[in-house]
């Protein structure tokens, strides 16, 4: 079932955009996608029934059996790639706007996009291009129509992944709580008692976005080929993977655009928190002598 939903969803899109454009589709195509359609939402409709009539059986309240009946139902990969995809969109709405996500008064926002932003922009010109030459290129309408539709759609998601790291960058919360981030696909956020030092440290390393050297270890989140500031940690502290995997990391290496900034931030934000109870404490004595 959950390989004939893969097929199904971005199958039943095209049809639907074709049918728009008005392309002349063949009476018998259209009948037989919209039977399995049919079949499959109904399917699908029965298994979420049971598995929410189970959860209610349970104890489980409206909204918590429903959850746990679509968590049943629909595969995890799926609704990871949905909420990824939602969080794009909304990312482009937030870009057109500049207004930037979690980010709140006092904090301090450190942009990582330097890097990637050539790139980015250079996927997205051979992107168009190819669009473009697809078109003149490609007589037959239905293929024409199906092309357009993935090299559209293919557009939107570069310019989304491209939003959601302008819109969501690093941020060093005022209480020297620290959030790591890389778009909508990662986000790690670290509680200031977490953290034991943070410095400066400029690495190359090889491989994709994420890598850890071991579990446990020091978790590398790539930009562009680098890193440059190094975070060590009191104790393991989990992360999510982009596809809803889990791990764990003693040390995180990121990079920022203005890594002495946001090191500097950071530091005299967890300073100013350690301080905080000796100055309390020491307001407390005076208090207590002139009393």
């Amino acid at each position: 079932m959950n390989k004939v939903l893969w097929v199904m969803v971005p199958a039943e899109i095209t049809l639907v955009v074709c049918l728009l454009a008005g392309v002349d589709v063949p009476a018998p195509v259209i009948w037989t996608a919209e039977a399995v359609v049919l079949t499959v939402v109904a399917i699908e409709a029965v298994l979420v029934r049971r598995h929410y009539r189970a959860a209610r059986l349970t104890g489980a309240g409206r909204r918590a059996a429903l959850a746990r009946a679509v968590e049943a139902a629909v595969p995890a990969t799926a609704r990871r790639l949905l909420v990824n995809e939602a969080r794009g969109v909304t990312s482009l709405v937030r870009w057109v706007a500049r207004r930037r996500h979690g980010v709140r008064e006092g904090d301090l926002a450190a942009a990582y996009t330097g890097p990637q932003t050539a790139m980015m922009y250079g996927l997205l010109f051979v992107s168009v291009v190819e669009t473009v030459a697809l078109a003149m290129l490609i007589p037959w309408p239905l293929v024409h129509m199906i092309l357009l539709v993935l090299d559209v759609y293919g557009v939107l998601m570069v310019l989304a992944l491209h939003a959601a790291c302008v819109t969501r960058p690093h941020v060093v919360g005022a209480d020297g709580s620290l959030r790591v981030r890389w778009g909508a696909l990662f986000d790690m956020p670290i509680e200031s008692g977490r953290i034991t030092s943070a410095r400066v440290e400029r690495r190359y390393p090889d491989g994709s976005l994420i890598r850890i050297d071991e579990p446990g270890g020091t978790l590398d989140l790539i930009v562009g080929g680098q890193t440059t500031v190094r975070v060590d940690l009191t104790e393991p502290v989990e992360f999510v993977r982009p596809m809803g995997g889990r791990g764990t990391a003693t040390a995180v290496r990121f990079h920022a655009d203005d890594p002495a900034a946001l090191v500097a931030r950071l530091t005299q934000a967890r300073k100013a928190l350690a301080e905080a109870p000796a100055v309390a404490a020491g307001g407390d004595g005076i208090a207590s002598g002139v009393a």
